[in-house]
């Protein structure tokens, strides 16, 4: 999509689902789509999805029945859909036959489903990361052209209002020359406190929740809404949050990837059944920039400008912070400079721009152009997440080759691009 295409789609789409009314014309909808993972996120995705008006709820997946259940309540709010219910993905897109899937189940899930689906002759929306694994995530993108498929990532910042704007001022050269970027996130909270295993809920398919990972006890700290900060599922925070803000970079520069990557984390401190980083640090060397990114669960930076999230760009003529609930703003240098800012244009209930997302989607599908969240974005800018764990995991620095795929000279490192599946789960080539 062309940026002309792009900020009319995104005008278009802005101006037009307001208010969510009760929607009833199902009959004239053009797209059978499937939600896999029914959680509160992947409700806020299905909720746009219905309120695009063109397609027809064909079926709810999720190894827990009480989510799906939840789901399809507040579905009954919005449309008249009757979808069917499932706990195995595989049954799902055999026997529902959707034509659009969204993948919102944990990150361990996100390759093997999307695979499938695109397999399949299904168009993915699929959540960020893309994948828990690097090697899965090049897997994925393979299976999206080789399909001829629409695979979209929920980048939604790449289409807030302030976002376009902000890069639009990034690109201007206002901020001068930029040589230094620091992304960073940081919220408190420990999590909760350490409790032995606990009978896991009577309609909950456990086996089939970890599926390709370890089988692991069921702690209600983990499902439904913790399982970022399980490494079996997920990379914890810098596999959470980082993304948004490395594809926001990496729309920033014409880089494709870091050069060198270098971690390092803290001891845990908190008494519960987290097993990723609570501090961490990670340098990214680029040809023309260096690239740093930084979170917390212990400290929120109280004495930091603005929001305790985002990405600063530092260049010769000051400091642009892209935010989120706050916007972007332009510190320039000089005692008498007047700082330059642009309050967000974010959707309720959730502060995020899903509708512009889903509106690409539709339009990618129905013109065959490439979206602005297209996959091989989604994966590069997972690839600094998992490689910053990578490098975190080795306890040394790594030296990254984009163009081939791997770790150079270190066979140690390109042995963990990967991960053994358990039981019946190959892993994607």
């Amino acid at each position: 999509m062309n940026r002309k295409t792009f900020l009319k789609t995104s005008a278009l789409a802005s101006a037009g689902i307001l208010s969510r009314p009760f929607i009833t014309y199902a009959n004239a909808s053009k797209y059978r789509v499937a939600l896999i993972g029914c959680g509160w996120w992947g409700t806020n995705i299905l909720r746009e999805a219905v309120a695009s008006g063109v397609v027809e709820v064909v079926a709810l997946c999720d190894v827990h029945e009480a989510q799906i259940d939840t789901c399809a309540k507040e579905l009954n709010t919005w449309c008249t859909d009757k979808p069917k219910k499932f706990k195995d993905f595989r049954d799902c897109i055999k026997n529902a036959k959707p034509d659009l899937v969204i993948n919102a189940t944990p990150d361990h899930w996100h390759a093997l489903i999307a695979i499938h689906a695109l397999n399949n002759g299904c168009h993915v929306f699929l959540e960020k990361p893309i994948a828990h694994t690097l090697k899965e995530g090049t897997a994925i993108q393979k299976a999206a052209r080789a399909n001829n498929r629409i695979c979209i990532v929920d980048f939604h910042r790449r289409y807030s209002p302030h976002n376009v704007s902000g890069m639009e001022f990034l690109k201007s050269g206002k901020v001068g020359r930029i040589q230094e970027v620091r992304a960073f996130v940081n919220y408190s909270g420990n999590g909760g406190k350490q409790k032995p295993s606990e009978p896991k809920p009577a309609d909950m398919d456990w086996d089939m929740y970890c599926g390709p990972a370890k089988l692991i006890d069921y702690h209600s700290g983990i499902h439904p809404r913790a399982w970022r900060r399980q490494r079996e599922f997920a990379n914890g925070t810098l596999g959470d949050w980082a993304p948004h803000w490395f594809d926001q970079i990496l729309w920033w520069t014409e880089e494709k990837a870091p050069k060198k990557i270098f971690s390092t984390s803290t001891k845990k401190i908190h008494d519960n059944i987290q097993t990723v980083p609570e501090n961490q640090l990670v340098t990214y060397e680029f040809e023309d920039f260096i690239c740093f990114w930084e979170h917390s669960i212990n400290n929120t930076r109280p004495v930091q400008q603005g929001e305790n999230v985002g990405a600063y760009f530092h260049g010769t003529e000051g400091t642009f912070h892209m935010g989120w609930h706050g916007g972007w703003t332009f510190y320039p240098h000089g005692k008498n400079a007047t700082t330059i800012h642009e309050d967000p244009q974010l959707d309720l209930p959730d502060g995020q721009n899903i509708k512009l997302v889903w509106a690409d989607f539709l339009n990618s599908i129905k013109t065959g152009e490439l979206p602005h969240a297209d996959i091989e974005h989604g994966r590069q800018a997972t690839n600094m997440s998992l490689l910053g764990m990578l490098s975190n995991d080795l306890g040394r620095s790594i030296i990254w080759d984009h163009e081939k795929d791997m770790v150079t000279g270190d066979a140690e490192a390109n042995k963990l691009l990967t991960r053994d599946y358990r039981g019946e789960w190959v892993y994607p080539s």
